[in-house]
């Protein structure tokens, strides 16, 4: 049986309606899985004008319908924003209450066992807390819908290597106190957990450094002593194979050798920085600690070039395969 996904189409004043569309599109893509789109009409027909391809909407009633048995590409019909109120390129209130609509009844589909998985088109953060999201980013959100009460992060992934990070949406002055040895320890648990649900058995995984030369024992900064040793210690102490702290400056060359299978940082720019350097148009974010696999584009919803067609589908057709990756992988571990 393929994966069943969802696809939304994500912030409407970005890119994410001509990327699902050029997705939407090719059927070389879509054979991998029974996809479903979740979103409304006129902004998956505005995405396959910018796109200048066709695709052709077969509405689904749920309830009823073998949706994954159309001869169209299967749709799920919402009411998330009116026509006039999207505005191409800019950041609005009415494009993030879309965004959260969408997302809502995508979860809802994920918990009713309707489909298996979803990938979201870009979200832009400042509309969705314009509308009223009240987290720090959409991960929290969809953990607090999905009644997630464990450790949850963003885990990266690109050409097979994965990056996760004991920190994330924080202002940078609240990092060090922020980063602590049972942080550590949950972010490389779970990037091992999710390493060995993508197939990998024996997973190798590098821990950055906080501060420069990883402290220079000492010499300017402490954490790598008291705090990143001992979370180390504890995690080979149970069988993980983890090494570190590594200098975030020379880790990722480390990775890009092939010598380990996972990198995890202390913050959100340590690890995405040299990750979109490697990788910009294949870099996918996977939302880990979730009960579902639930991924995206790890490029943001780039408003200087929305709407004039020329957007780069890499990540998002790399999205979309990570996630039948992750659902089939899910699977064969459950049999």
């Amino acid at each position: 049986m393929k994966p069943r996904l969802a696809i939304i189409p994500g912030d409407p004043s970005g890119i994410g309606p001509e990327l699902v569309a050029r997705i939407s599109a090719n059927e070389e893509i879509l054979n991998q899985a029974d996809v479903l789109l979740v979103g409304d009409r006129h902004v998956f027909m505005k995405g396959a004008k910018q796109a200048t391809v066709e695709i052709k909407l077969e509405e689904c009633n749920l309830e009823f319908d073998d949706w994954q048995g159309k001869s169209g590409l299967p749709w799920y019909p919402t009411e998330s924003i009116q026509p006039y109120e999207v505005d191409i390129g800019k950041s609005t209130k009415a494009s993030g209450r879309s965004v959260i609509a969408t997302l809502d009844v995508s979860l809802g589909l994920l918990q009713d066992s309707i489909i298996d998985g979803l990938v979201f088109a870009p979200f832009n953060k400042e509309a969705m807390h314009m509308a009223g999201l009240g987290h720090a980013d959409e991960l929290h959100y969809m953990a607090e819908k999905l009644k997630v009460n464990g450790f949850v992060t963003e885990l990266n992934t690109l050409d097979g290597l994965w990056v996760s990070r004991v920190t994330s949406h924080m202002a940078l002055r609240d990092v060090a106190c922020s980063v602590t040895e049972e942080g550590i320890c949950k972010a490389v648990l779970l990037l091992n957990k999710t390493l060995k649900a993508s197939g990998i058995d024996s997973p190798r995984i590098a821990v950055a450094a906080l501060n420069p030369h990883a402290g220079e024992g000492g010499s300017f900064g402490d954490e790598e002593i008291e705090i990143i040793h001992p979370a180390l210690a504890k995690l080979r102490s149970s069988g993980i194979d983890v090494c570190g702290p590594m200098p975030s400056d020379t880790i990722f060359l480390k990775a890009r050798a092939g010598e380990v299978d996972g990198v995890v940082a202390m913050y959100h720019d340590q690890g995405q920085i040299a990750l979109k350097l490697m990788g910009f148009d294949r870099g996918v974010t996977v939302h880990g600690g979730l009960p579902f696999p639930i991924t995206t584009p790890a490029h943001g919803t780039a408003f200087d070039i929305a709407g004039q067609g020329n957007a780069d589908d890499g990540a998002m057709t790399a999205a979309f395969e990570v996630a039948c990756d992750l659902i089939t992988a899910g699977r064969s571990s459950a049999e």
